[in-house]
C-alpha cells in the first residue's frame, strides 16, 4: 500500500462517489476586477477529467 501524497491530497477533493474535484485557479487576490460571470464560476469546484482522475487516485 502506498503512502498518501500530501501535495495531491491538499489540492484535490475526493467525493463519496469517487469523483475528484479541484479548485479553479486564480482565486487568491485581484478578484474584484473580474467580471461577475468569472467570479461566479470560481465558486464551484469543477470535476477532473476521468483520464486524469484515474491517474491521481493512486496518490490519494
Amino acid at each position: 500500500m502506498m503512502k498518501t501524497r500530501k501535495t495531491v491530497a491538499k489540492r484535490f477533493l475526493l467525493t463519496k462517489r469517487k469523483k475528484l474535484l479541484h479548485r479553479t485557479c486564480g482565486q487568491d487576490h485581484f478578484n474584484s476586477r473580474e467580471p461577475g460571470k468569472v467570479t461566479r464560476s470560481k465558486r464551484r469546484d469543477p470535476a477532473m477529467a476521468h483520464s486524469h482522475a484515474r491517474h491521481l487516485m493512486k496518490f490519494i
